[in-house]
């Protein structure tokens, strides 16, 4: 898993768009969008590109190494999402 999403995120689906390989969802056209709490990196198919972190406008994605010690329960939460 190269980036993590945090609870501070908004969903406003900035970093789908930006994102070249579809790895952040759901979507706003899948089922459970509105169920889910915050959008989720696919850790198998992120190939680290960083499009997605500078779109972010309320800087809810972190590269791994920089996630701060307070948020690592996100680095579960977001592979949980797609097991």
């Amino acid at each position: 898993m190269a980036y993590v999403i945090t609870d501070t995120c908004t969903k406003d689906e900035h970093c789908i768009e930006a994102c070249p390989v579809n790895c952040i969802h759901p979507t706003k056209d899948e089922g459970g969008f509105a169920d889910v709490p915050q959008l989720y990196v696919n850790p198998t198919d992120c190939i680290d590109c960083g499009a997605c972190i500078p779109v972010c406008p309320t800087n809810s994605i972190y590269p791994i190494e920089e996630l701060p010690a307070t948020q690592r329960a996100f680095i579960e939460k977001n592979a949980e999402y797609y097991n």
